[in-house]
């Protein structure tokens, strides 16, 4: 494997209670799927499952195939438990606001 044939990337996950990113060389040409499988993050949070949680690079949503470039951020995002939109518009319908992740 020569080195100019590597690209740097990062594969992340959050809860609400940690975050990891890892750091990893690829060869050019890997994707999303392939970077997330070879980082390893899936043993740590064993709730990722590729056929239900999005991805994207650096918030904008992506395909498992699409191809890292370097310094690409490959950010794997929660299932929601409750779409946002309905959440407002309940919250509206009661007289109420959002402030900060909290109904007030």
């Amino acid at each position: 494997m020569e080195n100019q044939n590597l690209i740097h990337v990062e594969v992340a996950y959050a809860t609400p209670e940690t975050q990891l990113m890892i750091p990893l060389d690829v060869l050019e040409g890997t994707t999303i799927q392939q970077a997330i499988e070879l980082s390893g993050i899936m043993t740590h949070f064993p709730e990722i499952n590729l056929g239900k949680n999005k991805v994207g690079i650096f918030s904008k949503m992506c395909s498992l195939d699409t191809i890292l470039r370097e310094k690409d951020r490959v950010e794997i995002y929660r299932v929601l438990l409750a779409d946002p939109k309905e959440v407002r518009k309940r919250l509206a319908a009661e007289g109420k606001t959002m402030k900060k992740g909290t109904a007030v």
